[in-house]
């Protein structure tokens, strides 16, 4: 299944002429209809997408082509720019590849200079009196989050020491759900989700979050039935329309995709 040029303007908001200069460069991999005009699948999408919120974060257009390209050198051999997350940070750019979070341009570490010293520094992290003072499940969900910046293991047992005084802490579930799932345990990850949404049915994070998580095991339908709940909860969660345009082309279905992703477009626009 593929887009035509106006009908991927239409859906990210780009004019058709940044859209052709992009394949031109070579950043897209689009086909060739029966007359001969260009027709993109998904992953062009994504990408253009990226470049889009590139430049709307007033990231200078020379800037956003010359990051992209130097991504696609820095990847491996029949790796896609659809791997990785694209976001600016500040005035520059960063990429986000599992746990790995680098500055494309110099292909530094963003994290060489901060975490990591910060890292040697921590015993296992800087612990001030909260840890000997934590009592409350609440407490330990605190502490969770201010050990991620530097150490995940100690966030999973802070999160789980919460979930220990409290079943139903519905943010420790999220928080510790989401460190299981980036250290590649999805199913643990689900396991979490859930739980969160049974304490808290209206937890819009929980929902999308289940939503990935489902994807990543294989699970299309119970993803999709995640994403809607999530929309449910909040109408413009733009990510969870964006998703859900994904699973449908995936699935061969057109029109359920341009329908989410005209949705994810106006959401953007506003």
């Amino acid at each position: 299944m593929s887009y035509t040029v106006r009908e991927v303007a239409a859906m990210l908001g780009l004019k058709p002429a940044q859209i052709r200069a992009f394949a031109t460069e070579g950043f897209l991999s689009p086909e060739r209809g029966e007359r001969g005009e260009l027709r993109f699948g998904f992953h062009d999408l994504i990408i253009l997408r990226t470049a889009n919120e590139l430049s709307s974060a007033q990231i200078p257009t020379r800037k956003v082509r010359r990051v992209l390209k130097s991504l696609r050198d820095q990847l491996p051999s029949g790796a896609s720019l659809t791997g990785v997350r694209i976001a600016a940070d500040g005035d520059r750019v960063v990429v986000r590849d599992g746990s790995a979070m680098w500055n494309p341009e110099s292909g530094q570490s963003v994290f060489d200079f901060s975490v990591s010293e910060l890292v040697e520094k921590a015993t296992p992290f800087d612990r001030p009196s909260n840890i000997a003072e934590a009592v409350t499940a609440d407490q330990w969900y605190d502490v969770g989050c201010d050990a991620e910046p530097v150490s995940s293991e100690d966030a999973v047992s802070a999160y789980e020491k919460a979930l220990e005084i409290d079943p139903d802490h519905a943010d420790a579930h999220v928080n510790l759900g989401r460190l299981l799932h980036e250290q590649g345990a999805p199913a643990a990850a689900e396991e979490h989700y859930r739980r969160a949404l049974e304490a808290d049915a209206e937890h819009e994070t929980a929902a999308f979050n289940l939503g990935v998580a489902l994807e990543d095991l294989g699970k299309a339908s119970a993803a999709i039935e995640a994403y809607r709940r999530a929309i449910t909860i909040d109408p413009d969660n733009a990510d969870a329309h964006y998703n859900l345009a994904g699973i449908y082309e995936r699935r061969g279905d057109k029109a359920s995709a341009l329908r989410y992703l005209k949705a994810y477009a106006k959401m953007k626009k506003a």
